[in-house]
């Protein structure tokens, strides 16, 4: 329990069912990491926590937690000092954060039910360096519809990585800086996700 004013973060309510769906879901990421956590990580919309505070605690590695909503970030803050765990937290959106310091600022992103594919991609890759790489926790998707969304956002070629729980973990390498022009501004990538427009767009 963490102490503070009371926020709701998930609807699960079994102690459980919680454990595996946001600490044993977190950790497949071990799977794609391998044995130490990248120098400069982020989680995308960490709303509860996970996956960066599971992961942080895992390799014991401070892990950058970037939320929209002043309230979950004020819970991410107390966890993270009850915790006893170096996890800075920025209360901002992606598309803002992108366009200032966190642009290119990272060797790995995170993101776990932050959008579907198409959009977390445009909400992610601006914030990783070339070099670097995405990790998206994801259900059933086409590969193919997303291999144009994240070459126009300076990716390679997505691959999914089963991880045994039914989901998977899509990763993408970022090659090259992203174009200006993205993200867009707040709110349009899931308003006209980069998966319906032309490339050009």
């Amino acid at each position: 329990m963490v102490a503070g004013e009371p926020v709701s973060l998930t609807a699960i309510r079994d102690p459980r069912r919680l454990l595996e769906e946001l600490v044993d879901d977190a950790l497949t990421a071990c799977e794609v990491i391998a044995d130490r956590l990248l120098p400069a990580v982020v989680d995308v919309g960490s709303g509860n926590g996970s996956p960066g505070i599971p992961l942080a605690l895992r390799y014991g590695s401070p892990v950058t937690l970037l939320e929209s909503q002043a309230r979950k970030g004020a819970f991410l803050v107390r966890c993270s000092d009850q915790l006893g765990i170096e996890c800075p937290v920025v209360v901002e959106r992606s598309e803002t954060f992108a366009r200032g310091e966190g642009r290119d600022s990272f060797d790995l992103a995170l993101a776990r039910a932050l959008a579907p594919p198409p959009v977390a991609l445009e909400l992610c890759l601006p914030l990783v360096r070339p070099g670097g790489r995405l990790v998206v926790w994801i259900g059933r998707t086409y590969l193919e519809s997303l291999g144009g969304v994240a070459a126009q956002l300076g990716g390679g070629r997505p691959r999914s990585v089963a991880t045994g729980t039914g989901r998977a973990l899509l990763v993408v390498e970022k090659l090259a800086a992203t174009p200006e022009r993205f993200p867009r501004r707040p709110g349009m990538a899931g308003k006209r996700p980069l998966a319906s427009l032309p490339s050009g767009a």
